[in-house]
């Protein structure tokens, strides 16, 4: 694994450093409130990078759908860009994380739809093993993109100093480009 990349939210400036990075996940909504003040510069800035861009939303209790029309209602989509729920707050049942998802693939076809989550989540929390289109999964263990689960996993995020860094299971960013354009679409 050569891909490396980094996750940026309005906690990082707009013009952050891209050197040494081939994708960046952007946070853009929480619930059906917040929006990252800074995104649309952030995605700017990896963009003219050339990096591959991912975009999250952090789910909050509350209505599924109205989260997923607030994410979406944001984003002007291209080709590639990756679309993420974000799932870290208990109080989000395992049955919400895969409505989100699965309402998202099924409104943007020809787009990845995966899960963020940390490894307690994914082992203890999670019933159905149902990440969309790949699991993105967080556990700090100080072994760069070797998680301690046995699922399959696309995007390992291993630290968060200085910024939240990970490691994604392509061989190149070329593959990793590839695998962001291509989803089977359905007839």
């Amino acid at each position: 694994m050569t891909v490396k990349g980094i996750d940026v939210s309005s906690a990082q400036p707009e013009k952050y450093k891209t050197s040494g990075s081939d994708f960046v996940f952007i946070k853009i909504t929480e619930g059906t409130t917040y929006t990252n003040p800074k995104w649309v510069a952030q995605r700017k800035t990896g963009r003219d990078a050339g990096l591959v861009t991912g975009f999250y939303h952090f789910a909050r209790p509350g209505p599924v759908t109205a989260q997923v029309n607030y994410f979406l209602s944001k984003i002007n989509l291209i080709d590639g860009d990756v679309l993420i729920l974000d799932w870290e707050d208990a109080r989000v049942p395992n049955s919400w994380k895969d409505s989100w998802l699965q309402q998202v693939q099924q409104r943007t076809p020809g787009h990845q739809t995966i899960l963020y989550c940390n490894r307690d989540f994914w082992l203890h929390r999670d019933t159905t093993s149902f990440a969309g289109n790949g699991l993105w999964i967080a556990q700090y263990n100080g072994k760069p993109g070797q998680p301690d689960i046995k699922s399959r996993w696309l995007f390992h995020q291993y630290t968060d100093k200085p910024i939240d860094t990970n490691l994604g299971n392509f061989k190149d960013q070329t593959e990793l480009r590839t695998w962001a354009r291509h989803v089977a679409v359905p007839a």
